[in-house]
Formats: structure tokens, C-alpha cells, sequence
């Protein structure tokens, strides 16, 4: 049995007039993460309910594969320009889910 894709969602805030400056962190650390093995891909979402809310919402093929990564050296360094914006105001900075079931579902 494959293990589950897993998604990584980091919460993050912008002011008003730093909304420009986060969605800059997030293209440079997406470039510095191209071809990171296990990384499927990742999205900047914005909030259409909070103001200035955020979600970097990245998607790995396994639990393994980010675990490696987040473990390895370069991980601190690459999202480093993205770790002022992170928000923790709801008890948690970040949330990993496992991929449980998914529509349309993929042909092998």
C-alpha cells in the first residue's frame, strides 16, 4: 500500500500594505523549492473572510517525503523569507493532513 499525499498548510498575515511583500517571500521560496523531491506543488491562497489572511498551501506524495525535507538543512533557510509572515494566532502556525479520498479520483 502507497502512503497518502499529504498537505502542509502554513497560516500567514499581511498588513494592508504588505500583501505585495508576502506574495514576493512566496515566489522566492517557491523557486528555491523547484524540484525538492516529493513536492507535488504549492499555492498562496488568500482569504476572502479574514483580512490579511493567508494559507501557503504545499502538497507532498507521502508523509516521508516532507518529513525528510522539513528535517534536512536547507528547509530553515529556504522558507526563512516567508517566517515573518507566519500566523500562530489561532494556537498553530501550521496543520498537516493526510489525503484521505479525493474527487475525481486518480486513474493509475
Amino acid at each position: 500500500m502507497t502512503s497518502p499525499r499529504v498537505r502542509v498548510l502554513v497560516y500567514a498575515r499581511a498588513s494592508g500594505d504588505s500583501h505585495a511583500e508576502l506574495a514576493e517571500a512566496y515566489h522566492q521560496v517557491s523557486r528555491e523549492l523547484a524540484g525538492t523531491p516529493g513536492l507535488l506543488g504549492n499555492e498562496l491562497l488568500r482569504s476572502l473572510t479574514q483580512p490579511g489572511g493567508f494559507l501557503v498551501l504545499s502538497e507532498w506524495d507521502s508523509l516521508e517525503s516532507f518529513r525528510t525535507w522539513e528535517a534536512g538543512t536547507r528547509h530553515r533557510q529556504t522558507t526563512a523569507p516567508l517566517r515573518s509572515f507566519q500566523d500562530g494566532s489561532n494556537g498553530q502556525s501550521f496543520a498537516l493532513y493526510a489525503v484521505t479520498a479525493a474527487y475525481p479520483e486518480e486513474r493509475s
